[in-house]
């Protein structure tokens, strides 16, 4: 007989602006780093469940983005499946850490890749980070783009709306 699927969510944690940060997790029981995630409680919706693991083990509340990618892994003989989407972290934490997790850290993409320590997260990472933080770089961009042209819009026509005046 299979035994069941383990379902677990997280997600891929970003603070900061220019210059973002990935939180990283170490967990009390081995000491080792990891993405923020835990186990869905029985009916849990994925994301919803995602948000809470993350914000009790960083400390920060999030806002949810776009669903990421899963890992799918053996823990004690059974499959486990960890839904991920990326989240952006407010500035400062809203709570404490729970008591599982020792230490949260806050790294460039780089960093927070070499610190983590199973290979399939680190994997993970890297993959999906280049394309969020370059996703997010293109959206922030846009942003610019839009509020100079909406401006330099407002310019334009106050300088029509002035000319008119004056042919007056």
């Amino acid at each position: 007989m299979a035994r069941k699927t383990i379902q677990a969510a997280g997600g891929i944690v970003v603070r900061g602006g220019a210059r973002p940060r990935i939180a990283v997790v170490q967990r009390s029981k081995d000491e080792r780093w990891v993405l923020p995630r835990g186990k869905l409680e029985r009916g849990e919706n994925p994301a919803r469940g995602a948000r809470r693991e993350v914000v009790e083990e960083t400390g920060h509340r999030v806002k949810v983005h776009e669903f990421l990618g899963a890992i799918i892994y053996r823990a004690r003989g059974r499959p486990k499946v960890v839904q991920f989407w990326r989240m952006q972290a407010y500035e400062r934490p809203s709570r404490d850490i729970m008591k599982d997790i020792v230490a949260v850290e806050w790294l460039p993409l780089a960093a927070a890749v070499r610190r983590l320590s199973y290979p399939l997260e680190k994997l993970f990472l890297r993959h999906v980070g280049r394309r969020m933080l370059k996703r997010r770089r293109r959206k922030t961009a846009r942003r610019k783009t839009a509020r100079h042209k909406t401006a330099r819009h407002k310019t334009t026509r106050r300088r029509k709306t002035a000319s008119r005046r004056r042919a007056r």
